[in-house]
């Protein structure tokens, strides 16, 4: 089925859903613990078992497309060092030297062939390799090859560059995304324009991310931003193992039914939306003006998390105001996240953390919502045996 067809079909279901007052339901209601979402224990298990066994998004490829070009960042606590070398390939490292554990790259970005440690000026390129050491002579023997930079697994698909920040552990990308990988594939990100970055802070990781996976909440939570665009508790799902593509009817969704059904996979931002998420922490919505990919990182307690916007045009700015509109917009929609999205979350963390309830419940309509517990629970089993959650 080609991704049109898919798309189609989703529209299809949407347009039935508003026409009969109703959504796409799982089929029952679901209790999460409380604890999940402020137990200390429980959350160092999911850094341990979800946030350092399974593939990040650690960058775009439109941040760094050029070789030589580099990124660093700290990723559940450990720094990370991207880069990308004059064969192209993007890799990853921890971004630490490995004489005495000193910082190596302390830029955020730039551009450069080989990285000099500030300490004691031992040198590596950009491939990871120990270039040299400082008055070798008096330093005495050591094997070079073995004092490399600590590597991570790294790979680049559909414009965007994944990370496990365990070293040795086994990553491929098409079978961890699945279906999702066409769908982001169709997106083309690599050719797109990178706008920048924001950052916003909020509650425990899991709180934040149930937010960008259900539109029950619209008319109460965006009355002036989302709900006069968007029906309020219609969803439809696309499940791709532990990701989804979630999609929103919007209300001008009625006009499709004028025109030919093999067309109405091509009305993406025309009719409804979608949001794709990828496990455990991505939140990708695409749109003609702006586009924001939300990269969730966990900690550095359970009732903490750090969330860096990203956001990209599909057209370079032709002009200093065109740069300013497309910097002032994704402001705009920081904002709106941060403070009809995330200031509730560290509400509902509050609420948690008072001891009112000993367990929170998800909706049949929140079908999102069950899949990604189902998913977090089956990783923090930690059994390769157990059966992997039914959608």
């Amino acid at each position: 089925m080609s991704l049109i067809q898919a798309y189609g079909n989703a529209a299809e279901a949407m347009i039935s859903y508003v026409d009969n007052h109703t959504t796409d339901l799982a089929g029952s209601v679901m209790p999460v613990p409380v604890k999940n979402y402020t137990d200390p224990e429980i959350f160092e298990r999911e850094l341990d078992l979800i946030f350092k066994r399974l593939p990040l998004l650690a960058a775009l490829t439109i941040e760094m497309p050029k070789p030589g070009d580099f990124k660093t960042l700290s990723m559940v606590g450990k720094p990370v060092l991207l880069t990308r070398g004059k064969d192209g390939v993007a890799r990853a490292f921890l971004n630490v030297c490995t004489h005495r554990g000193n910082k190596l790259a302390m830029e955020k970005t730039g551009n450069c062939s080989r990285f000099s440690c500030a300490y004691h000026a031992w040198t590596y390129s950009n491939d990871g390799r120990l270039l040299g050491i400082a008055e070798r002579a008096k330093f005495g023997e050591v094997d070079t090859s073995t004092l490399n930079l600590t590597a991570l697994p790294c790979q680049e698909v559909a414009g965007l560059i994944f990370v496990t920040l365990t070293p040795g552990v086994e990553m491929d990308m098409p079978a961890f995304l699945g279906g999702m990988l066409e769908d982001l594939e169709g997106q083309k990100f690599k050719d797109w324009y990178y706008v920048g970055s924001k950052e916003i802070e909020g509650a425990n990781w899991k709180i934040a991310y149930d937010g960008y996976l259900e539109g029950y909440h619209f008319s109460a939570a965006h009355p002036k931003t989302i709900a006069p665009r968007s029906y309020t508790n219609i969803m439809h799902f696309d499940i791709f193992g532990p990701h989804m593509r979630v999609g929103y009817p919007t209300f001008s969704i009625g006009k499709l039914k004028d025109l030919p059904r093999e067309e109405w996979g091509q009305h993406e931002n025309d009719g409804y939306d979608f949001v794709r998420t990828l496990f455990p922490n991505v939140s990708i919505f695409v749109a003609p003006e702006l586009t924001q990919i939300a990269q969730l990182l966990p900690g550095p307690t359970a009732a903490e998390n750090r969330t860096v916007l990203h956001y990209l045009a599909k057209v370079a700015p032709v002009n200093e105001e065109e740069e300013a509109r497309l910097q002032s917009f994704s402001q705009f929609i920081r904002d709106v996240v941060n403070e009809e999205d995330y200031m509730l979350g560290l509400k509902v963390q509050e609420g948690l953390a008072s001891g009112a309830l000993d367990h929170v419940v998800f909706g049949r309509n929140e079908r999102g919502n069950q899949v990604f517990h189902k998913w977090v629970d089956y990783y923090l089993r930690n059994d390769p045996t157990a059966p992997r959650p039914n959608p």
